[in-house]
């Protein structure tokens, strides 16, 4: 039985709310105040309540980033330019491929490699982009990118073969973006508690400011067939699971089970780290709901997510303006940070700088947050020279927008 991971407990102290003492102290002044300029009041402090504090300008590191991170000199001078033009907020990867990118005593327990991705000098690359990120007082949210996917090659796959969930035919793997990969079973408890345990390690070892989820927190709608699944699906539902994966009880029996587990992981995140920010960067809600199990908007309104970052990585301008003019995307600006998640290239297909202006602006018309997929083709790869690249994001973001990090 893989065994909980436990580290020394932690006091979560709640505080008083504002309101509390002020109706406490000043009940007489309220109360000789007319009905009107209350509910005038009242009206003005609801709507400001929803509107959000920070905008997000943020940049993923992505494993193709790697050349540039491991070395302590190049991430000073990343993260300067990065806060030379006005960014907030960086995403470093944290798990890709069956490994976490930080020595990981979880990890060695199921004899995965614990300390691959080293720096130049072999040293800590998560620790040293945090601290010298904060330094600039730029935000580091780690980014969980595999969440339950894993190459079938793997050392987690290979180790732990009881934890892979199965097709309906038996196949173990899908074709993704990242190749062949197989699917952690995320109803397995012994899933679940090592999914945790790496979380509430990075939460503890490290000084982040958050945790981010992204759309492979989640199961394609064609896995769930195994043995494991399918007995708990007969204990609760007195049947068998449906043949067709796109049955809607179906689909909701395995996104609600999805759910359950991140409002558990959300709190044993915030005993270690009560201020973190609990993001996701799903793909839009239909897909991601109906094909991959994943019902983000549902942790919104559950109050389980502090920041969307919603994936819209498309060429067509109209395409992506209706994307991010969705219902559900408004409905979460009104209650958290939010933002789009914007491609700014990869190694084999660039994308130009009028591309990317003309989304940023289409995004900042709406009030929302941009975060660009990735840092390596900010200015790399690209069509246009550094110096154009460079000059280009400055104009996007002209002036500062603050985020809060952790002290």
């Amino acid at each position: 039985m893989f065994k909980s991971f436990s580290w020394p407990r932690q006091i979560k102290f709640q505080p008083i709310t504002w309101y509390q003492n002020f109706f406490k102290n000043f009940f007489w002044r309220f109360f000789l105040i007319s009905l009107t300029t209350v509910l005038i009041t009242n009206n003005f402090l609801a709507v400001n309540a929803q509107i959000p504090r920070q905008e997000i300008r943020g940049v993923w590191i992505t494993s193709n980033d790697l050349n540039v991170f491991k070395d302590r000199e190049q991430v000073t001078d990343a993260v300067t330019k990065l806060k030379r033009l006005n960014f907030n907020t960086i995403y470093p990867v944290v798990w890709n491929s069956g490994y976490v990118m930080f020595p990981s005593y979880v990890a060695k327990q199921i004899d995965i490699q614990p300390f691959v991705f080293r720096g130049s000098d072999g040293h800590d690359i998560l620790a040293d982009v945090i601290n010298q990120a904060h330094r600039q007082n730029l935000m580091v949210i780690p980014w969980f990118e595999f969440g339950f996917m894993t190459p079938p090659t793997s050392e987690l796959a290979l180790n732990k073969p009881e934890w892979l969930t199965k097709k309906r035919n038996g196949e173990t793997t899908s074709i993704s973006a990242a190749g062949e990969v197989a699917w952690l079973n995320p109803f397995h408890p012994e899933v679940q508690q090592f999914i945790t345990n790496l979380l509430v390690e990075l939460a503890y070892k490290y000084n982040i400011d958050g945790i981010q989820f992204d759309d492979h927190t989640s199961l394609p709608h064609e896995f769930g067939y195994d043995q494991y699944t399918i007995s708990l699906y007969r204990q609760e539902m007195q049947n068998d699971p449906p043949a067709n994966s796109q049955d809607p009880e179906w689909v909701k029996w395995r996104a609600d089970k999805i759910t359950d587990f991140m409002v558990r992981l959300n709190q044993r995140i915030k005993q270690y780290k009560p201020q973190a920010v609990i993001s996701v960067s799903p793909n839009y809600y239909n897909f991601a709901y109906k094909l991959q199990l994943q019902d983000w908007l549902n942790w919104v309104r559950l109050d389980i997510v502090d920041e969307l970052i919603v994936q819209v990585y498309r060429d067509n301008l109209a395409s992506f303006t209706k994307k991010i003019e969705l219902p559900e995307v408004k409905e979460a600006q009104q209650k958290i940070s939010t933002g789009v998640g914007i491609m700014a290239g990869l190694r084999t297909s660039p994308v130009s700088m009028k591309q990317i202006k003309s989304q940023v602006r289409t995004v900042q018309r709406r009030r929302l947050g941009v975060v660009f997929f990735y840092y390596e083709t900010l200015w790399n790869h690209t069509q246009e020279s550094f110096q154009q690249r460079l000059a280009g994001f400055k104009n996007m973001f002209p002036y500062p927008a603050v985020r809060l990090a952790s002290e």
